[in-house]
């Protein structure tokens, strides 16, 4: 595995970020707790192999004391740059005071369920049929997920990056 360096998106990586978000989205939009959001207007890291190719993207807002993963996506699954951006990402919140690291998947979406459970984060909330309802903003979103799965549902995940107050 290539060594990944992560930095904040620069206006050179514009082609870099519209062309993975084609692949992965559609574009630029994406929709998520009933919100349709515009990749291009939220902050993004993004990874940079040793040969200083571009490997990768995370897409983030800063919200409700916590830092929430809008997109996540590499070039190449299992080259490092999924782990290194999440690492990132936790700095970043951190450095912002947030105290959790938050996002949303779909049902079918069994990889990266695996992906975030491994790096601590846990389900905390399922909205059954939010994806159905993003469909009449983002009527391209297909019917069947990944592995023939229906795809229907959003599970959140999070994970508290400081402990909880102690109860007084």
């Amino acid at each position: 595995m290539a060594s990944i360096h992560v930095r904040p998106a620069g206006p050179g990586d514009h082609a870099d970020l519209a062309a993975l978000h084609e692949r992965e989205w559609g574009g630029p939009y994406v929709v998520v707790h009933d919100t349709r959001y515009d990749l291009r207007e939220l902050p993004a890291l993004v990874a940079v192999d040793g040969a200083g190719g571009f490997a990768g993207a995370l897409v983030y807002r800063l919200a409700y004391g916590g830092l929430e993963v809008v997109s996540l996506a590499a070039t190449t699954p299992g080259n490092g740059a999924g782990s290194a951006l999440m690492a990132a990402a936790e700095a970043v919140a951190t450095a912002a005071g947030a105290d959790r690291l938050w996002l949303v998947t779909t049902n079918d979406n069994l990889r990266a369920l695996g992906f975030y459970q491994r790096r601590g984060l846990r389900i905390v909330a399922v909205d059954a049929g939010a994806v159905d309802r993003a469909r009449a903003v983002k009527p391209g979103i297909p019917y069947l997920g990944e592995d023939g799965i229906p795809l229907h549902d959003e599970l959140r995940l999070e994970r508290r990056l400081t402990p909880p107050a102690a109860a007084s």
